[in-house]
């Protein structure tokens, strides 16, 4: 019955976002159907600032994981994490609500000059062209890692929150979710 219920929601949905797009469809079905519960690779492209003619030193693109759980009726989860060490040290919560939170930590050497910004550029290696709700900022030799689900709504018009946030091993870790 379960199964069922999954196919038939599913197709409605699609039905219902038709009119957004093929990309945008293929990304939201990941909370739908559970048999996308695998990690999802999201890409962030690091844009550095030009220092006065320097080229300071920062990480081309930075990877992170999100992990949506298996289709739970009225709602879907996502679960994330960001193993950065090779860039940072351990990170800490700056500042959070139930919409947006922010870690930060200290660059490793080899990046402390780094000035940047970086937002989502690719899902599972594919263009990713929707509203960068995950960003970075690297500035005065740290690194802010941005999750802001301001401007993102689910099937029912209402903004996802975000439902834990914490720190395993000084990485980032994260699950948020909506309604469908």
């Amino acid at each position: 019955m379960k199964n069922f219920r999954v196919k038939a929601f599913s197709q409605i949905f699609k039905q219902v976002c038709l009119g957004v797009g093929g990309a945008a469809i293929a990304q939201l079905s990941i909370f739908t159907n559970p048999i996308f519960a695998e990690a999802n690779n999201v890409t962030l492209g690091v844009y550095a600032m030009d220092v006065r003619g320097k080229s300071p030193i920062c990480p081309n693109e930075v990877s992170l994981t999100q992990t949506p759980r298996p289709y739970t009726e009225g709602s879907y989860t996502t679960d994330g994490s960001a193993s950065l060490g090779w860039f940072a040290r351990e990170f800490r919560i700056e500042k959070s609500d139930e919409f947006s939170v922010t870690w930060v930590a200290k660059l490793q050497i080899k990046y402390h000059n780094c000035k940047a910004g970086a937002s989502i550029t690719k899902y599972n290696g594919e263009p990713f062209e929707g509203h960068s709700y995950l960003r970075m900022r690297f500035v005065n030799d740290k690194v802010y890692l941005i999750l802001d689900m301001t401007g993102l709504s689910d099937a029912n018009g209402l903004m996802p929150v975000i439902l834990n946030k914490g720190v395993k091993n000084g990485n980032p870790t994260w699950t948020w979710g909506g309604t469908d």
